[in-house]
């Protein structure tokens, strides 16, 4: 379901107004990936007017098996259950921020869009351009306001499993477009997975390329230039977005649609799930138009 790129941002200056309004709803998706709970400490301290938190982990995030990424998509159930416990329902205007370039925002975007909504918006600039332009933060929590429970029915058409993915890129259906960092990407370092590399044939687009120096978007021109660059003849929807986690896979796909390129999905286990099996091929170094041999033939 495309949604309008100017529908896809707003802007501090923009959200001010609405804020306390019954049908704009905020939440606060801070998150620091090597502390689980400070995202809710900084919430604790201060955030926007009547928002809400929704945590990473806890919200944006399902069980942990060993075998399906670091960050799983939650139960729609769950989801679906959270968001009615906080006021939304298919006509809310929903905004979600976070401090680290929207990618955590972003994520939830994708998930609120999986489930069917689409009146969902990213704070352009997120929590530090709030802070810059002089805007008003609280430490008061809203008492949610319930309401009818959401259908928690999901777009299966937008998510692809590992195998899907293997089957995508053995007919050369799909490009895999890894959102983390070069030396990530290379198997050169690998911080937070305990197996470095990645998928084999999979392109590179740092999410951080999205961003201008206030960590706002870039204009959906200049996007669309670059993905482009990157994807070639690729059409926007044979893209599959991955990461480490599925995290910030979604920030590229935000990115992609901000940019009028819509259409890509998401492999939401992305490389944490991907290494879980020791059967999955791996590539390392450069991008090498050899290493198609590692996925095998369709």
């Amino acid at each position: 379901m495309a949604v309008p790129p100017e529908r896809l941002l707003i802007t501090g200056a923009e959200l001010q107004p609405q804020l306390g309004k019954g049908s704009w709803i905020v939440f606060d998706c801070r998150h620091e990936l090597t502390v689980p709970d400070r995202g809710a400490q900084w919430y604790g301290e201060s955030h926007l007017p009547s928002a809400h938190f929704a945590s990473v982990d806890q919200v944006l995030s399902g069980a942990v098996t060993g075998q399906n990424g670091r960050h799983p998509l939650p139960q729609p159930a769950d989801l679906a259950a959270f968001l009615s416990r906080h006021g939304v329902t298919a006509a809310s205007q929903v905004v979600a921020y976070d401090d680290a370039g929207g990618q955590y925002a972003a994520r939830f975007w994708w998930l609120a869009r999986w489930l069917g909504l689409t009146n969902f918006r990213v704070l352009d600039g997120g929590w530090s351009k709030w802070l810059a332009e002089g805007r008003p933060t609280t430490r008061d929590v809203p008492v949610p306001r319930r309401a009818e429970p959401l259908p928690a029915r999901v777009d299966a058409t937008q998510v692809l499993e590992a195998r899907e993915v293997i089957a995508g890129l053995r007919k050369k259906a799909i490009v895999v477009l890894d959102a983390r960092t070069p030396e990530r990407y290379r198997g050169e370092t690998e911080p937070i997975d305990p197996v470095a590399g990645r998928i084999p044939t999979a392109r590179n687009r740092p999410y951080g390329l999205n961003l201008s120096g206030d960590k706002c978007f870039r204009p959906a021109e200049e996007l669309r230039r670059d993905f482009a660059a990157v994807l070639g003849e690729w059409p926007s929807g044979q893209v599959v977005h991955q990461c480490g986690s599925g995290v910030t896979a979604c920030a590229n796909l935000f990115a992609m649609e901000l940019a009028g390129l819509t259409g890509s999905r998401l492999y939401a286990g992305s490389w944490s799930e991907w290494i879980a099996d020791p059967g999955r091929p791996i590539a390392r170094g450069p991008l090498d138009a050899n290493e198609a041999g590692l996925i095998g033939e369709a």
